[in-house]
């Protein structure tokens, strides 16, 4: 017994075997769409992002004298 598909492009059943080149896909059209979807970023995987952007704001990375270095070995104290 063979397992049918149904092509993610269009929808035409495909039947899942060994002669079933594209699958599955239906033909190298619906593959190409499919592949030209992912390319340009129709389709995408989601993605848990790794920080709140808004945390930084609430640890202090927003004042103004984070960034400066006051490290004994900054060397600009000439």
């Amino acid at each position: 017994m063979s397992l049918t598909v149904k092509c993610p492009t269009c929808q035409t059943p495909v039947t899942w075997n060994a002669e079933s080149e594209f699958k599955p896909f239906c033909s190298e059209r619906c593959k190409l769409i499919d592949l030209g979807d992912w390319a340009s970023e129709k389709n995408a995987i989601p993605v848990k992002p790794e920080f709140d952007p808004e945390m930084l704001d609430q640890l202090g990375y927003d004042e103004a004298d984070f960034f400066l270095d006051e490290s004994p070995y900054n060397d600009d104290k000439n």
